[in-house]
């Protein structure tokens, strides 16, 4: 029996498509990508984009210093084989940014900060005074577009609860506001305002607020039009919850170009723990994917898709791979893939060497969009590593330090052979719009569905009504 593995093969970096028409509008750096062609949804957002803010006694002025940031340049100084220069938000996203009218600027009580470092679960006080001040704004929800929060480095205490305690300040405001389509974004003093390296402020939080506001930056430049993508996520509510069952079910549901960015949850009710794993019974998988390809529907003019990938992080348990093909029986191909993050396996890659036949050890780490097949059933795929094209001084990898790792997909439905499949998960992974990486070590149907997860959990009431993802950003 030969310990051989299969030839491996290196699958190309995906192309970003930055206009609806003109093919030629591609780039695979997307911020790059921003600069040279502008954002795929030029002239369909409001302008200008009014912020709405939210911030401590007397500290308003930091928020409003940091909007006029946002509109001017700043150079970078740090990842700068990747990162450009921020000319500014309207040369960007061709909008401007503006504070919203009068009415739209709170500021939280002087009491706060007593009654905050006094108290025992100061968690509990900052989150109360925030919701109540969101709830106070809603009464000129229409006069804005994104609401700023303004988190000082001195809450730190509040940001999370105590011992045992499920909370965490940002998926709790989200919680709040998503319930709300109330898109916010959380300012944080050590992250945004004190952070040292502007430019890469600008870009995470200049993109993230355009798509707040109804934008979409880029789309998958070379996707299957008949195609739709489902990500899968379970959270698991803590045990002492008084809310109805402890799953909530996310479904996420994303177009061709993977820029569908709604989904819909609801609480499981009949519902299998392995391993602290919950899987779901054949009537509830179908029941959600029933509603997902209603989803897709809706988008879609009444059309089915000819194939839909389900992703998630947890094996396919026979009941569910059975309620997925009921509800999906109008589709000609369903593929189910599980996609395992923490897997043991490394690679390094060999430069070959005339005359030597083992050759040796190169400079840079494995190529990003590497397959090796380990099965029919099984294959590894390196999300991470070396990208060719992106700066000028030669092979770019993201985060520079470490042995990339690969992501194992294991299949339990669908044939043929890996590469649409790994070509799928690679494209994915660079649809992450809250973050101004090149790409994510997941695809977005995964990343995004983690998200989800956490925040849906915390809502009450979750209503039948699609919810865009951008509320939970």
């Amino acid at each position: 029996m030969s310990s051989q593995i299969a030839p491996h093969v290196g699958l190309s970096e995906p192309k970003l498509a930055f206009h609806p028409d003109r093919t030629s509008d591609q780039e695979i750096h997307p911020l790059r990508g921003l600069l040279r062609f502008g954002p795929h949804s030029s002239g369909l957002v409001p302008d200008p984009i009014r912020i709405a803010t939210l911030a401590p006694a007397g500290e308003s002025r930091r928020l409003y210093g940091f909007i006029k940031e946002l509109a001017a340049a700043a150079k970078a100084t740090e990842r700068i084989d990747y990162v450009p220069q921020w000319p500014g938000f309207q040369s960007v996203f061709g909008v401007h940014i503006t504070a919203a009218g009068g009415g739209c600027h709170l500021e939280l009580d002087k009491e706060l900060e007593r009654e905050f470092s006094d108290a025992e679960r100061p968690h509990i006080v900052l989150a109360d005074r925030i919701v109540r001040a969101i709830q106070r704004l809603e009464a000129e929800r229409d006069r804005f577009d994104v609401l700023f929060i303004y988190i000082p480095q001195r809450w730190a205490a509040g940001y999370v609860g105590g011992p045992g305690e499920d909370f965490d300040l940002h998926d709790h405001v989200k919680a709040t506001t998503a319930a709300r389509r109330l898109p916010v974004q959380l300012v944080r003093e050590d992250k945004a305002l004190a952070y040292p390296h502007r430019a890469s402020v600008m870009w995470r939080i200049g993109l993230a607020l355009y798509v707040k506001a109804g934008g979409i930056p880029w789309k998958l430049a070379n996707a299957d039009p008949e195609t739709a993508y489902i990500g899968l996520s379970y959270a698991v509510r803590p045990p002492d919850s008084d809310r109805p069952r402890f799953v909530t079910c996310c479904s996420q549901v994303f177009d061709a170009e993977g820029s569908g960015l709604e989904f819909v949850a609801y609480d499981a009710h009949e519902v299998e723990v392995q391993r602290e794993n919950p899987f779901l019974s054949r009537t509830e998988m179908f029941r959600v994917m029933t509603r997902s390809m209603d989803l897709y529907r809706r988008r879609q003019a009444g059309r089915s898709p000819r194939r839909v990938m389900v992703h998630k992080t947890t094996e396919f348990k026979p009941d569910e791979i059975d309620g997925c093909m009921q509800a999906l029986h109008l589709c000609e191909a369903v593929d189910l893939v599980q996609i395992v993050e923490d897997v043991g396996w490394r690679g390094v890659r060999i430069d070959g060497v005339p005359g030597a036949p083992k050759g040796k050890a190169a400079a840079y780490p494995v190529a990003r969009g590497a397959l090796l097949g380990l099965s029919p059933r099984e294959a590894l795929l390196w999300t991470h590593g070396d990208v060719q094209g992106i700066g000028e001084r030669g092979p770019y990898f993201q985060g520079a330090r470490s042995t990339p790792r690969p992501v194992r997909l294991v299949r339990h439905a669908g044939h043929g052979p890996w590469d649409d499949t790994a070509v799928a998960v690679l494209a994915l992974s660079k649809m992450d719009w809250n973050n101004d990486a090149l790409y994510d070590p997941l695809p977005v149907t995964i990343g995004y569905a983690k998200v989800l997860a956490r925040v849906v959990k915390r809502m009450h009431g979750l209503g039948s009504s699609p919810y865009q993802f951008r509320s939970f950003m």
